[in-house]
């Protein structure tokens, strides 16, 4: 079952075409803009409870996005760096291995991340396709 199955009434039906199936796109990304708002709140309390340097989180927060320097070289690169920097897969594995490891800098620096990718999906921002950086996974971005 895909989770837009799972997340949809319309389980076990037909694909939605026209006027329905931006309906349910349209559903499935404010339940990804509110998993996006549940990540940055935990993570800024996970942050909060720590202790750690606040100059730090903000020096800091926005630097995932220098990824999109990528784009310098092209949109295939743009997306892959951005990508890369922006997805849970890699900022998850860095706060767990700074909190099995003991280390506060990693543990920090993991939390940052996914509090920065919590709040680009909150206000949908999503990771890129080769199209171009305003074609993300949660819709165009821009002026439409």
């Amino acid at each position: 079952m895909t989770a837009t199955a799972f997340f949809s009434d319309r389980a076990g039906q037909a694909p939605a075409t026209g006027a329905s199936a931006a309906s349910s796109a349209s559903g499935v990304r404010a339940i990804l803009r509110l998993e996006g708002a549940a990540a940055f709140a935990a993570a800024l309390a996970l942050y909060a409870h720590a202790g750690f340097s606040w100059p730090m989180f903000a020096l800091l927060f926005l630097a995932p996005d220098l990824a999109m320097l990528g784009y310098l070289i092209g949109p295939r690169a743009g997306a892959a760096a951005y990508n890369l920097v922006h997805t849970y897969a890699l900022a998850l594995p860095l706060a767990l291995g700074g909190y099995l490891l003991a280390s506060p800098l990693v543990l920090a620096l993991g939390l940052i991340l996914i509090a920065h990718i919590g709040m680009d999906r909150m206000l949908g921002y999503g990771l890129k396709l080769q199209t171009g950086f305003a074609d993300t996974h949660l819709g165009r971005i821009g002026r439409k």
